[in-house]
């Protein structure tokens, strides 16, 4: 199966996240923060959403800084995504 999203919708697959702070402390996952950065994986059409004209300004591949805690989280064949709202994207980061 492939995810395919529609109108203004991005499919993002979050950064491991660092279990070992610089000093060598280990993190147990309910310290751990949610990941921020995530690698852009399928980018909707745009167009007309809610009225307005909607142009997609990042593309596969990109990497990206999410909002906090933004988007709907999917699991398919064994992997996890989230699907965000382009808006939810902060950043692309280069």
């Amino acid at each position: 199966m492939k995810l395919k999203p529609l109108a203004d919708r991005v499919v993002v697959k979050m950064t491991e996240i660092e279990e070992t702070t610089s000093s060598g402390i280990i993190l147990a996952a309910s310290a751990q923060e949610k990941p921020q950065i995530a690698e852009v994986v399928a980018v909707g059409p745009g167009g007309l959403v809610d009225g307005k004209e909607v142009k997609m300004y990042v593309k596969k591949g990109d990497k990206v800084i999410t909002s906090k805690y933004s988007g709907t989280e999917v699991k398919l064949n064994k992997e996890e995504y989230t699907i965000v709202r382009q808006s939810d994207i902060l950043a692309i980061v280069e």
